[in-house]
């Protein structure tokens, strides 16, 4: 990033964040576009989760009966995406938002009825998703196996084109005069932020190093641990049927997988994202041959014509899990904020995530549904 570009507002904050990965590009384009002085850490950015992501905008087809404060957060950052990529898009860097909307796949009796399980819980809480025959199914998405009986489509849900997200953010930050610092951060404590080289001040910090983030948080960082994921690029040929339309989701042998198309013009061709695998590993980054064997061989089941398409990147990358599937966002000591542990949804909550700092550093309200996120949660479990 550049030296400050731009002047900052007299009641400007100088203001630290801990990560480059999407939650932390997103917070920091937030804070400068508000005036402030920011400054961004991070030795490594390509290590970060978002980078390898499927790009899936999707809280209505991960939500799940008792796991409300997700779907509501999930749902409140979705809200505000289109404009959150309206923002970026009209500033030069349009980060490809897509509302082709998700269609899951059923294999068997047990698939469909856990889709019109979950059909009839989210027409409780007042979403749109219909359970169709397979035959309808097909007209969505004419690839989809033979084995496919049915499945549920989700209209409302989003996808985004994750790299070009992060361009988008990065350089949008820059033209905004925040300052990049490729340092690894070793401690945070109100006022100060240390590095391998020597010690910064900041007058707030955000803490959004992903799963990194557990040794920069000793009081809650016990609730934050790494989960490994391992995806897959494909790409299509003159001689393959192209990519799905949209993102399509299903569950092969007990195990999720998605895939997520990104175009690459209007020739009907385009790449294909295939993942993710997830499993504790530590911070193994390793792709190994039995995850992308997976990986073929669910995408093959869900939509037989990827075994045609050229294979062009192999990846791995790790989730920050937590506990509740929550992330922990709020601040953890006078002037430290944490933001991070968002699990599988750190690409859809970003726009909230940005938001609630946003509003931290000028003493308002976070958005709705953020509350339920606050670090205080895990104290206790951790004492």
């Amino acid at each position: 990033m550049s030296e400050l570009a731009v002047p900052a507002s007299a009641g400007a904050t100088e203001v630290a964040v801990v990560g480059g990965g999407v939650v932390g590009l997103a917070v920091a384009w937030r804070a400068v576009s508000a005036g402030h002085r920011v400054t961004l850490f991070d030795p490594a950015p390509e290590r970060a989760a978002s980078r390898v992501a499927g790009g899936m905008l999707a809280p209505v087809t991960e939500a799940w009966p008792g796991e409300e404060d997700v779907l509501a957060l999930g749902e409140e950052s979705l809200r505000r995406w289109p404009a959150f990529a309206e923002e970026l898009a009209a500033c030069g860097h349009d980060p490809a938002l897509s509302t082709s909307g998700t269609v899951v796949a059923a294999f068997d009796r047990t698939d469909a009825e856990n889709l019109h399980t979950l059909a009839g819980y989210l027409h409780e809480l007042g979403r749109e998703a219909t359970y169709v025959p397979a035959r309808r199914l097909r007209r969505i998405e004419p690839g989809l196996a033979g084995a496919v009986t049915g499945g549920l489509v989700v209209p409302g849900d989003l996808a985004v084109d994750t790299r070009r997200l992060l361009a988008a953010l990065h350089d949008g930050a820059a033209a905004r005069g925040a300052v990049s610092v490729p340092e690894e951060v070793v401690g945070v404590e109100p006022g100060v932020v240390r590095t391998v080289r020597g010690e910064y001040p900041a007058e707030a910090i955000v803490v959004a190093a992903g799963a990194w983030s557990r040794s920069l948080l000793p009081d809650v960082g016990e609730h934050i641990r790494p989960l490994k994921g391992e995806v897959l690029r494909l790409r299509s040929r003159r001689t393959t049927l192209p990519p799905p339309s949209g993102t399509v989701r299903a569950v092969v042998e007990g195990e999720p997988v998605y895939l997520v198309p990104r175009g690459r013009g209007g020739s009907g061709d385009g790449d294909l994202v295939v993942g993710a695998t997830q499993y504790e590993a530590g911070f193994d980054t390793a792709v190994t041959a039995r995850g992308v064997r997976r990986l073929l061989d669910a995408a093959e089941r869900v939509f037989p014509g990827v075994a045609e398409y050229e294979v062009v990147e192999t990846a791995a990358g790790l989730r920050a899990g937590s506990a509740d599937n929550l992330p922990l966002l709020g601040e953890v000591a006078d002037g430290v904020y944490a933001a991070t542990g968002h699990h599988r949804g750190g690409l859809l909550l970003a726009p909230v995530t940005a938001d609630a700092v946003a509003a931290w550093l000028s003493g308002c309200e976070p958005p709705p549904g953020v509350a339920a996120a606050h670090p205080d949660r895990v104290k206790e479990r951790v004492r």
